[in-house]
């Protein structure tokens, strides 16, 4: 979600959208509780994909009144001089409304929260106001999403520089060892994918000395909060309605938000594609999983909107179930299916034993669109968004202009210490035969 300053939390920002046949992409980029506001000039190098745009709980702040796009707009709210009495209210009604529209996790103390659905709820932690935010900078994420998509999709195609990039973080980490291995195996059969998708989220901070966007990551592989981000536009616009006038804040600031209806959207768009009416869409899960109800929520939506069937599964369920036959198409428990949507499988403990690492290779080599690709995945590292940040690598993938070129610099320099660190002491763990 999104980061912390000062005790308040500024919940996630989505974008979204489809390119079809080869590509459909549904993008969040997240924002963090800002540092003061600045506006910023941006010329968008590629037009990409029309997109709609869906942003959550910030409150979108005005350049400065004089033009000058050095100048800092005063702070909307001080959050924190709110009177205690109107703070009590407020917290009251955030938590029946988080109640009645279903904001709501499983309880980790309660063992089966995880496991059986309506056990143990518990409402997630939250954001009781939304921050405020520069809309140069917001306007400059939403502007940047579909170029990362495009470079993301084009960087996944180049089997050559994942597999080299990574070579170093192999020999030291065998999680990324054994997702290189399957890529490999892809190459080695020269798998192709025709029709590719992603759900990519971009994590953003402002920069407090230059006030300039950074991107801190991008995720590629079971990206989440969809839902969440919209409950949590709806909650903040609530709020508002009701304590805004008090407070001096606009609930038409509030951008609005359809992220989940758009991830849904894509869901179905790559189900079109694949063109078998009689497929289901496979939904990796883990064994465990508190925030299971944003998951059913989106399988909800592709049943009533769309008309189209779900089923979830583990990773163990599919290698105990799943067989490709013999057109290629990924067969689990007797049941055709179309796309792959990994909501696990993005970590080393979703991979047990030998079990979990055969159903991922199955599904890998079947016809079924996955959301990601086993490329997707890779692209998503840090090691390779630091091989992206060197000077003449991004050109190789993109035509583009000194903003978007710096914006990885950054990154880059926010990394490589950090990624380096941690290569090196892996290294020195296995010298010693210690790789775990």
């Amino acid at each position: 979600m999104g980061g912390r300053s000062g005790g308040l939390v500024c919940s996630t920002s989505s974008y979204t959208g489809i390119r079809t046949r080869r590509l459909c992409t549904s993008n969040n980029t997240t924002f963090p509780f800002p540092q003061q506001p600045q506006s910023l000039s941006f010329a968008k190098p590629l037009k990409l994909m029309s997109q709609p745009l869906t942003t959550n709980s910030v409150l979108v702040e005005e350049a400065a009144a004089d033009g000058d796009s050095s100048a800092a707009a005063p702070p909307l709210f001080d959050y924190h001089r709110i009177d205690q009495k109107l703070l009590q209210n407020i917290v009251y009604d955030a938590l029946v409304w988080s109640t009645l529209n279903c904001l709501l996790v499983g309880d980790k103390s309660v063992q089966r929260s995880g496991r059986v659905p309506g056990v143990g709820l518990v409402h997630l932690p939250l954001s009781l106001l939304p921050g405020p935010f520069p809309e140069s900078h917001w306007k400059q994420g939403c502007e940047l999403a579909p170029i990362f998509n495009e470079l993301v999709d084009r960087v996944s195609l180049d089997g050559k520089f994942l597999q080299e990039s990574l070579s170093r973080t192999k020999n030291a980490d065998e999680f990324t060892s054994r997702l290189l291995d399957i890529h490999s195996k892809m190459l080695q059969i020269n798998k192709k994918e025709d029709i590719r998708m992603g759900i990519v989220r971009s994590d953003y901070m402002i920069d407090e000395k230059t006030k300039s966007l950074l991107q801190i990551e991008m995720n590629t592989i079971s990206t989440s909060f969809a839902l969440i981000g919209c409950l949590m536009t709806g909650l903040h616009k609530s709020l508002l309605s009701q304590y805004g006038k008090f407070l001096g804040l606009n609930s038409n600031r509030v951008p609005a938000n359809n992220a989940v209806d758009q991830s849904a959207e894509a869901l179905a768009k790559a189900w079109s594609e694949y063109n078998n009416p009689r497929a289901a869409i496979l939904v990796v899960v883990q064994v465990e999983e508190r925030n299971m109800y944003e998951q059913h929520y989106i399988s909800a939506l592709l049943r009533e909107k769309h008309h189209i069937r779900s089923i979830r599964k583990t990773l163990t369920e599919i290698d105990q179930e799943g067989k490709i036959l013999p057109d290629g198409t990924l067969s689990v428990d007797g049941q055709a299916i179309s796309v792959v949507y990994f909501r696990a499988g993005y970590t080393p403990k979703d991979y047990p034993s030998e079990s979990e690492w055969r159903a991922r290779l199955l599904m890998e080599q079947s016809s079924a669109i996955k959301c990601p690709t086993i490329s997707y995945h890779l692209v998503g590292t840090k090691k390779i968004q630091q091989e992206l940040a060197k000077p003449g690598v991004l050109e190789r993938y993109l035509l583009i202009n000194i903003l978007i070129y710096s914006k990885f610099i950054s990154l880059f320099m926010l990394l490589k210490q950090l990624i380096n660190s941690q290569i090196l002491c892996l290294e020195e763990k296995c010298k010693m035969g210690n790789c775990e």
